[in-house]
């Protein structure tokens, strides 16, 4: 017997949350994975640090506090940023998959995205007030996504130009 419309709407939104819940559940294990890791790391270099382990915007989200943990950042992030891709790397390695985890020492990242969000709306109210385009400093993947995602929520464009390490935002106005 065919099934109605509302039965295969049913079976649609059941599959979705059987989907989410196995990402969830994938994402978690990456966490786990990773946490593993970076505990190993923290002990060899004899360093005290709390691991939390999340699941954000459908990516695992690993953040390290406590102890000193500075030099494992570095001036820029660039040593962060080594870190998380070792991190992605020994994750891929037991799972046989890429992982796209985030990592965080010492906030970090979540200052640093407080940072580049005003540095945005900054940006956007001046190229709203001139008419004309504004190139930003070279930045990370990290670092573009969030200028990208803060321009969107005000309502203008922009994007990316250049090559790596070079690669720039360029805000457009409307």
């Amino acid at each position: 017997m065919a099934k109605t419309k509302s039965e295969v709407v049913e079976e649609k939104v059941v599959e979705k949350v059987v989907e989410k819940k196995s990402l969830i559940a994938q994402l978690e294990e990456e966490g786990d994975i990773a946490a593993d890791y970076l505990e190993g790391l923290l002990d060899i270099a004899d360093l005290d640090g709390d691991i939390d382990i999340d699941v954000e915007n459908d990516r695992a989200a690993l953040a390290i506090a406590g102890g000193k943990l500075s030099h494992l950042v570095g001036g820029r992030g660039e040593v962060l940023d080594s870190l998380q891709e070792l991190t992605r790397l020994a994750v891929q390695t037991s799972l046989g998959e890429r992982s796209r985890l985030m990592l965080d020492i010492d906030n970090f990242r979540s200052d640093k995205k407080a940072e580049l969000a005003e540095l945005a709306k900054q940006t956007a109210e001046e190229v709203k007030s001139t008419g004309e385009p504004i190139k930003l400093r070279p930045m990370n993947a990290f670092e573009r996504k969030v200028v990208h995602d803060t321009i969107q929520e005000i309502g203008l464009t922009s994007e990316s130009e250049g090559e790596d390490p070079d690669r720039c935002v360029v805000v457009l106005p409307a």
